[in-house]
């Protein structure tokens, strides 16, 4: 049996476009998983791992937050770091109309389009860190500022302490 071919995600095109480095990896899964089952199943650690989380503004525009798998998204944190009074989760049956992408398989990079997008500051701590490739079943190691670089995001200080 041939070997399968690799399916390159939007996200991944714009990596390469941008020569920006990465590190595609792949797992077996069809459906959705929260990211700490990932981490687990692939054995990577909590802090390494970021997950990405669309909310809606009292503006009704709509930001982009990454954060640690382990951490929880402050509102008001998120809210500051965008000049909004106020911002909330979107609906998950939202998610591939806003961003094009599907439950467990958002990244920040290559959405329909461009939204204000943060990093929480940890990122910074991390060499690498790892984020969804754009589809369930894949995951893509880069560095902080190269995932800042293709996403077009900013760092800022996001979870609860």
């Amino acid at each position: 049996m041939a070997k399968q071919k690799e399916i390159k995600t939007n996200a991944m095109r714009i990596l390469e476009s941008m020569k920006l480095p990465y590190t595609h990896i792949a797992y077996e899964c069809n459906e959705f998983v929260d990211a700490i089952q990932i981490a687990d199943m692939l054995s990577l650690p909590y802090e390494k791992v970021y997950k990405t989380l669309v909310t809606v503004g009292s503006s009704r525009d709509y930001f982009v937050f990454v954060i640690p798998i382990a951490e929880e998204l402050d509102l008001k944190a998120a809210a500051r770091s965008t000049g909004q009074k106020s911002v909330e989760m979107i609906h998950v049956k939202d998610i591939n109309k806003i961003t094009g992408y599907i439950r467990g398989g958002c990244t920040a990079i290559g959405m329909k389009k461009q939204y204000v997008t943060k990093i929480d500051l940890s990122a910074r701590a991390q060499e690498k860190i790892i984020v969804s490739g754009g589809r369930i079943g894949s995951q893509l190691e880069l560095s902080p500022e190269d995932l800042a670089r293709a996403a077009g995001a900013e760092f800022a200080d996001l979870v609860r302490h």
